[in-house]
C-alpha cells in the first residue's frame, strides 16, 4: 500500500504542528475521528457542512507525565462530542458542543480528577460543556509504531476506533488534502483511514456506528499546563 504523507501533504502537516520546551508536563499519542472526510477534495467536503462532521471521538494515550502533581503516565482517557455544526469548518461556528468523557478505570479518584482537567485544557471549547463522565476499561493499540496507521481504541462498550494507513485506492476525486485540522494542538499528526468508529453511550443525544470513512488523525502530543492553560483561555474567549 503507497503511503500518501509526503510532498505538499507534508507540507500541510506542518501547519498543526505543535512544538513545546523539554519541561513539557505530559506527553503521549492521540487519535481522533469525525463523522465527515478529513481527508479530502474541498467540493467533496463542502458537500458535508451542515449534513455531516459535528460528532468526533478523541482519544489520548499517556505515557509519561503529571498533571496537576498528579502522575498519569499510562492512563487513557475519551472524549466524545457532539457540537451544532461542522466540526473544523472555517465558515461556521461549530460551538457550543456537548461532550461525554470516559477516563480509564484504573485511576484512583485524584487521578480522574486531573485526567478531566487534562481534557478540558487539551479540548478547549469542545468539552467545555462536559455533560457525563464514565468510567471504563480503556484498551489503545497503536500497532508497528505511529507510522503504520493502525490503531485501535476500545472504550469498554460505549466506544471504539480502528484505522488503518491510508493509501492512493483510498483517493476518490484526486484531489484529495487534508481539508481539516486535528480538533487539537499536536507535536505530530498524520491522516488516516477509519475502518469503524462508533459511539453507544448516553448523554448526547445520538450514538452512531460508521465504517470506511476517511475520517482520522494519528498523532502526538507534549503539553505543559502552562501552554494548555493559556491555549484553553484565548479558545473560550474565541468560541463566546
Amino acid at each position: 500500500m503507497k503511503r500518501l504523507i509526503s510532498g505538499g501533504l507534508a507540507s500541510l502537516l506542518m501547519a498543526v504542528f505543535w512544538v513545546v520546551p523539554s519541561s513539557a508536563a505530559i506527553r503521549g499519542r492521540y487519535v481522533e475521528t469525525r463523522t465527515a472526510d478529513i481527508y479530502t477534495g474541498p467540493c467533496f467536503a463542502n458537500s458535508q457542512v451542515g449534513l455531516a462532521g459535528r460528532r468526533a471521538i478523541l482519544a489520548w494515550d499517556i505515557q509519561q507525565g503529571t498533571w496537576q502533581g498528579t502522575d498519569l503516565s499510562g492512563l487513557h482517557v475519551v472524549a466524545v462530542v457532539r457540537a451544532k455544526d461542522n466540526l473544523g469548518d472555517p465558515y461556521h461556528n461549530p460551538y457550543p458542543a456537548r461532550s461525554v468523557l470516559i477516563v480509564d478505570q484504573r485511576a484512583s479518584a485524584a487521578q480522574v480528577r486531573a485526567l478531566e482537567s487534562f481534557v478540558r485544557s487539551a479540548g478547549g471549547p469542545l468539552v467545555k460543556d462536559v455533560v457525563r463522565v464514565y468510567r471504563a476499561p480503556i484498551q489503545m493499540a497503536f500497532g508497528n509504531g505511529m507510522d503504520d496507521g493502525q490503531v485501535t481504541v476500545q472504550a469498554g462498550n460505549l466506544a471504539w476506533i480502528r484505522t488503518r494507513l491510508l493509501g492512493s485506492m483510498d483517493k476518490i476525486c484526486g484531489n484529495e488534502m487534508c481539508y481539516y485540522p486535528p480538533l487539537t494542538k499536536v507535536a505530530h499528526a498524520m491522516p488516516a483511514y477509519s475502518l469503524d468508529e462508533a459511539y453507544t453511550g448516553a448523554g448526547l443525544g445520538a450514538v452512531w456506528n460508521l465504517h470506511d470513512t476517511r475520517s482520522a488523525y494519528i498523532g502526538t502530543f507534549n503539553v505543559s499546563a502552562l501552554q494548555a492553560a493559556t491555549r484553553l483561555s484565548k479558545a473560550n474567549r474565541a468560541s463566546s
